[in-house]
This record gives C-alpha cells, sequence and structure tokens, in this order.
C-alpha cells in the first residue's frame, strides 16, 4: 500500500458535517459516508436506470448502477496509487450518478427544457438535493449528513462553478449556478469559487474511463458500430491490430473484451503519469493547497485527452446519433415531458406524500417537486406511470 500523500485528505481532519454526530467506533468519517450511499434509496434505485439503452433491451448493457460500480473501481485504484484517501474516492464514485433521472441524458434534457421557466434540471444538483434533502432516512437531520469533504467534491468534482467574486464560470456563465446548489452553499460553505480535493478529480476522470470504455463495448454488443469501424480511432486502432498480433485469430467476443480492458489499462496509466507530474510540480503539501491550484491536479495527457476527445466524437456520431438510439430517447424524452405536464396540472396524480402540502399559487415549488418525484424514477416506473396516465397514447 502506497504511504498517505500530504495532499490527500484527512478523514480525522474533516470539516464535519452540517449536523454534528458522535464519531464511529469502527469507521472514518469518509468510510461512513461511502456507506450511508449505498444503503440510500436513491443507490438501489441506479439498477433501473440506463445509460443510452432503455431498460427492456437487454441484460448485458450498462446501467446507472452496473456505471457507477465500474467508476468505483476505478477511482479507488488511482486513489490507491497516488496516496489518497480511498474511502473519499469511493464515496464520490458512488455518489456521482444518483440525481440521474430516467433515460439517461434523454431525461435530463426533458427536464431541464420543463423546468426552463424554474431554474432547469442539473443533475449535479440533484445529487446535492438527494444527499442533503430528499433521503429521508435518520430521526434528527433529512438527507445523509455526509461530510463536508464528500458534498464539496459532489458539486465540484468537474472544477470550480464561480470564480473568487462568485461570477459564474464555464457551463454555469450563461444560466447561473443552480438554485438547489446556491441555496445550500449560502447554509454551508462549499467554496465553489476553487477546485475539489484530489479525490474527487479522481472521482471525475475515472467517471470519464468508465465511459469511454462501456460505453464502446455497449455499443459493439448493440452492433451500432463494429470492430471495423474502430480500427482508426487513436488508441484503439493499435490495441486491435496489438491483440490481434498477440493471438491470431481471435474471436470478435474475447477480442472485443481484450481491447476494452487494456484501453482502461492505458488510460489508467496515462492519468497515474500526468497526475505524478502535475503534482510534483506544484508540490501542494495539503489538500487545501490541492484546491488552491488554479487548475486540475488529477487529468489526462494532451496526448491521451485528445483520444479522449475523439472517443467521445466517435460515439457521438456512431453511437449517442445513431437512428435507433435517437429513435428510443425521443419517445423516452416524451414520456417524462408527458409526465411532467400531468404532474404540474394534476399533482393529486402523484402518490399522496408527493402531493401533500403543495401551494396551488407558487408554481416554482410545484415544478420541483414534480421534477423531483419523476427525477427518483427508474426507467420501467416512468414506462409503467405513462401507460397508466396515457392509456391511449402508446410509447414504444
Amino acid at each position: 500500500m502506497n504511504a498517505r500523500a500530504p495532499y490527500a485528505e484527512n478523514p480525522g481532519q474533516s470539516r464535519g458535517r452540517l449536523f454534528p454526530e458522535p464519531p464511529s467506533a469502527g469507521r472514518s468519517a469518509f468510510r461512513r459516508d461511502a456507506d450511508r450511499i449505498i444503503h440510500s434509496t436513491a443507490f438501489r434505485r441506479l439498477k433501473h436506470k440506463t445509460q443510452v439503452f432503455v431498460f427492456h433491451e437487454g441484460d448485458h448493457y450498462r446501467t446507472r448502477l452496473t456505471h457507477t460500480l465500474e467508476v468505483t473501481q476505478i477511482a479507488r485504484a488511482l486513489a490507491r496509487t497516488l496516496g489518497l484517501d480511498e474511502d473519499l474516492a469511493e464515496a464520490l464514485a458512488l455518489a456521482h450518478d444518483l440525481g440521474h433521472p430516467p433515460f439517461g441524458h434523454a431525461g435530463e434534457r426533458a427536464l431541464d427544457s420543463c423546468l426552463a421557466d424554474f431554474g432547469g434540471f442539473d443533475h449535479n444538483a440533484q445529487t446535492l438535493r438527494i444527499v442533503t434533502a430528499m433521503e429521508r432516512r435518520y430521526p434528527a437531520f433529512d438527507g445523509l449528513n455526509l461530510s463536508w469533504e464528500t458534498l464539496e467534491g459532489i458539486v465540484k468534482h468537474n472544477g470550480p462553478l464561480t470564480d473568487p467574486d462568485g461570477n459564474p464560470i464555464g457551463k454555469y456563465l450563461e444560466n447561473g449556478v443552480p438554485q438547489g446548489i446556491a441555496d445550500y452553499d449560502a447554509a454551508n460553505n462549499l467554496a465553489l469559487w476553487s477546485h475539489a480535493s484530489a479525490e474527487a478529480q479522481v472521482a471525475a476522470i475515472a467517471d470519464d474511463i468508465a465511459y469511454d470504455a462501456h460505453d464502446l463495448d455497449d455499443g459493439l454488443r448493440a452492433d451500432l458500430f463494429s470492430l471495423a469501424d474502430l480500427s482508426g480511432v487513436p488508441v484503439i486502432g493499435g490495441l486491435m491490430r496489438e491483440v490481434r498480433d498477440q493471438y491470431p485469430g481471435i474471436d470478435p467476443a474475447r477480442l472485443t473484451h481484450e481491447v476494452v480492458r487494456r484501453f482502461i489499462g492505458r488510460l489508467i496509466e496515462d492519468v497515474i503519469g500526468e497526475s505524478r507530474q502535475r503534482l510534483g510540480t506544484a508540490a501542494p503539501t495539503s489538500a487545501d493547497e490541492v484546491r488552491a491550484a488554479g487548475s486540475a491536479m488529477i487529468g489526462f495527457s494532451p496526448m491521451m485527452a485528445s483520444t479522449d476527445r475523439a472517443i467521445k466524437e466517435f460515439l457521438w456520431t456512431h453511437m449517442y446519433r445513431h437512428p435507433r438510439v435517437i429513435e428510443v430517447m425521443t419517445h423516452a424524452e416524451e414520456v417524462v415531458r408527458d409526465l411532467f405536464a400531468r404532474f404540474f396540472v394534476q399533482p393529486q396524480d402523484m402518490p399522496g406524500d408527493w402531493a401533500h402540502g403543495l401551494d396551488a399559487a407558487d408554481a416554482p415549488a410545484r415544478a420541483r417537486r414534480v421534477a423531483d418525484f419523476i427525477a427518483g424514477m427508474t426507467d420501467g416506473f416512468a414506462l409503467s406511470e405513462h401507460a397508466r396516465l396515457f392509456p391511449k397514447k402508446p410509447v414504444s
């Protein structure tokens, strides 16, 4: 086991929880966070939420849960090698997709459109709402009462949201920081202007690695593209030739698995080498110095970053924009829009706890309640609710 790096987060020096609790006798603060996420209702629902394919299309495609487990495995491996806190990296990997609605990015697009007049929908903000308010399991507080470092990583794993003066930057420049994040930050300052911990950055790059690898695998399984189509893709084409040279006559299924396996290995090795170089140059002596570094300490080398972009462009063209996927996702967006419109006008069609206490005159609160209900749905439940409420409008 590698020694703990000086810039790793130390659970014994955590900034604590919003609601103070006695420490656990046998677990660190971050191990406790990971365990609470695993036992949450939102985590269990990931089993029946899909990435690209709707749940009934086959048992071999990734779901949000299997994706999350793959991200977690990669994040722990990176954290271990770099001397970071594995439990914090695991907690952040486990939590990173809790806020995604049914039907993957199609569901998110639909909900964001439905909430255009009410602040929009952002899955990171929804994850924060889930772990700070919507999970109701403990008698003393709502949410999971996670450590500050875990909440910070959930919100900022892709980088700062604002500049030091509080002005939105990057993807938040046009529409501002999502209201749910801004409201929580006002109560428990997450330093939105800084980078997150190295552990959070590890979880973010692990998500990229897992996405690239398993979407290539799933796309091949679904016959959306072929191995021949991949021959010109950087790194992937070379790996295919390398495996074929080593194993002449290898069958396509084994070739696919071996190429994906080696590709994950190359990506991880690249991140380790590049991150060690960045950390060596910056020489942070604490986790806070990682936050204040001004740029990410964990990432791909320029060459591998270019490869990552090329693979994402390939997948965009050959997978996400494939006519079969477009057709399914178009129907999925229709399901979400129909459900939102119905529940917004007739909130009594939601289960009693969801409809209870709504002020008919408070449209923003009603819209957010409806979005919370839909975002928590699995693919199957969303389809069954649509069939119940719209029996004469079948959606394939």
